[in-house]
């Protein structure tokens, strides 16, 4: 019965799992898309209409033959786009920080269980074991 009991209590965690992990995705995809399409445009807005995912630093510029088509695309670091990761990782950590403060306030304590009876302590059951033997 206890392994019964243990395949359900996993399969329920397997399941809540999967759950978190699809609900994660979205929730991902939602902060991507206000970061780069909301945030950004802000930050740009207040940094003289810079875009911060245009940021690189080239390391060879792209060789373009005559007739306009690229032979070698150029070589940059875009740290631009390192910065809106950073923007991104700061958001959803938040985000995911409001959510489990949020479940936790909202999720149902346990009461603790009662406590046994506590039975008779030694002393007074060789107490009573005496009173028994001098009858």
């Amino acid at each position: 019965m206890f392994k019964e009991f243990k395949n359900f209590i996993m399969t329920g965690n397997v399941i809540d799992l999967a759950v978190a992990v699809i609900l994660a995705g979205a929730v991902g995809l939602v902060v991507n898309g206000f970061v780069n399409d909301i945030m950004m445009p802000i930050v740009g807005y207040f940094t003289g209409g810079m875009d911060f995912s245009d940021m690189k630093y080239i390391l060879s510029e792209a060789v373009v033959a005559a007739d306009g088509t690229v032979e070698s695309p150029e070589s940059a670091i875009r740290y631009g786009a390192w910065i809106n990761s950073i923007i991104n990782l700061i958001i959803v950590g938040f985000v995911l920080f409001m959510i489990v403060k949020s479940y936790n306030k909202v999720r149902t304590k346990e009461e603790p269980a009662p406590e046994a009876p506590k039975g008779p302590t030694q002393e007074e059951l060789l107490a009573e074991i005496r009173d028994l033997l001098k009858k």
